[in-house]
């Protein structure tokens, strides 16, 4: 059923006439009456009583008219939400990352929440090798990953350069260098994240080029539990230095630079090549430019 003829049909029953309803609406009398005799003729019922002097609805047509002034709320609804979306002053956002990824994020959300308060964020976590295809399968709008996908059917923006430190607890023996070998590892415990990434491949193929043993005695489900670890005292590790800028800039753990592994980590803002994001989508990638 289409909208117009409802609309018609309203203005019909609210002036109880159909001329008065035509001066209104800006047509001529026949087009009204044309217009209310089809919508009869749809829904199988006469919806006004025309014997009477002023036009009078039917009980079918006080049941129309109730459901039709619904409908005129509903598409003013329905055209306030487009507007809103139009202005990116509303609507929803998925974004996948993985949990270092995550923390990027946090200031960028916050600007983004700070100028769009009515668009619903939601923040996916993700394995970053699965960010792709989800971005092409619709599941997310937006990727935030460590790598380049190579992908033609997406696009990616490096956002932050970011480095993976060594890092231990104030009380270790190499809390006070600032660097070492990596030769001076070989005795050393490490808490490691139980998630496949190209960076831990990248550590052990360090440590097996150098001939350096890596004891790998821990391994933990998330960032935040290695890093919790190694304050204890309990090994130490290798993490994203954005992970642990909090915990190093307050003296909670020390970072000492290892001179054979001075691994950078791009973050990269990904999403669809060939599909048309949406307003909140779009506010996102202005708010958030890459690095030049």
């Amino acid at each position: 059923m289409e909208l117009h003829p409802l609309k018609v049909f309203v203005t019909v029953a609210q002036e109880k006439s159909f001329s008065r309803a035509a001066e209104k609406l800006l047509r001529t009398q026949p087009a009204i009456s044309l217009s209310i005799q089809r919508l009869e003729d749809e829904v199988g019922e006469k919806l006004f009583d025309r014997s009477a002097k002023d036009l009078q609805l039917t009980a079918a047509g006080r049941v129309a008219f109730d459901y039709a002034r619904r409908f005129e709320t509903l598409q003013g609804d329905l055209e306030n939400a487009l507007a809103e979306l139009r202005d990116k002053s509303a609507g929803r956002l998925i974004i996948g990352a993985n949990e270092s990824s995550t923390l990027y994020l946090l200031d960028r959300v916050e600007q983004y929440r700070q100028r769009f308060p009515k668009v619903k964020v939601q923040v996916q976590r993700s394995q970053s090798s699965r960010i792709p295809a989800q971005l092409l399968d619709g599941e997310l709008e937006l990727g935030v990953i460590t790598y380049d996908p190579e992908d033609t059917r997406l696009l990616s923006r490096v956002l932050y350069t970011d480095h993976l430190a060594f890092i231990v607890s104030p009380q270790h023996r190499l809390s006070a260098r600032k660097t070492v070998p990596i030769t001076d590892l070989g005795s050393e415990t490490f808490i490691a994240h139980n998630v496949v990434s190209p960076y831990r491949g990248s550590v052990i193929r360090a440590f097996q080029n150098h001939k350096v043993p890596l004891n790998i005695h821990l391994e933990m489900p998330t960032i935040e539990a290695i890093r919790k670890m190694v304050e204890r005292g309990q090994g130490v590790a290798f993490l994203p230095r954005m992970c642990v800028e909090h915990e190093i800039r307050h003296g909670l753990l020390r970072e000492v630079k290892v001179k054979e592994l001075e691994l950078e980590r791009q973050i990269r803002l990904v999403y669809p090549a060939r599909r048309a994001l949406s307003h909140a989508a779009q506010a996102f990638l202005e708010l958030v430019p890459g690095v030049t």
